[in-house]
């Protein structure tokens, strides 16, 4: 799944016309790359604090807010970080019981909770899409 919310992102990324990555369909949301940004960061950022992982280092925000490359490279070094705390964990490791934002749940299900945040985070773009006048890139399952 985390590949599948990796390619899903990229093809938000690429759809939106980098003119149109400050723009917001309302005041109160993030503007486009804001929330993509946010939902690769969230990914990255969740599975270091859960998974014990090496320091998180991500390349700059502020490149990944202008052009459709940094956002693409931000996207990419956040699936690649939390990619390889997956491959890396153990059986045992999986079962471990870790906190989650307040909530007590076995590690395996926070890769189920990251899931749910990316395709959350990134439904909230389609009204930038039709804001615009185009149609949002077609909803995949896997």
């Amino acid at each position: 799944m985390l590949e599948h919310q990796r390619k899903f992102l990229l093809t938000m990324a690429d759809s939106m016309p980098e003119r149109l990555y400050r723009d917001r369909a309302t005041p109160q949301q993030r503007d486009f790359a804001q929330q993509i940004h946010h939902a690769a960061n969230a990914a990255a950022y969740i599975a270091s604090t859960t998974m014990n992982g090496p320091r998180l280092a991500l390349p700059d925000t502020a490149t990944a807010f202008k052009t459709r490359a940094g956002l693409r490279a931000f996207v990419n070094a956040a699936y690649d970080y939390a990619g390889a705390l997956l491959r890396d964990q153990t059986v045992a490791s999986r079962a471990q019981t870790v906190d989650l934002f307040g909530q007590s749940m076995p590690r395996w299900q926070v890769w189920d909770e990251i899931h749910a945040h990316t395709v959350w985070t990134a439904g909230q773009v389609v009204a930038n899409f039709r804001e615009n006048g185009m149609a949002p890139p077609a909803f995949t399952f896997f």
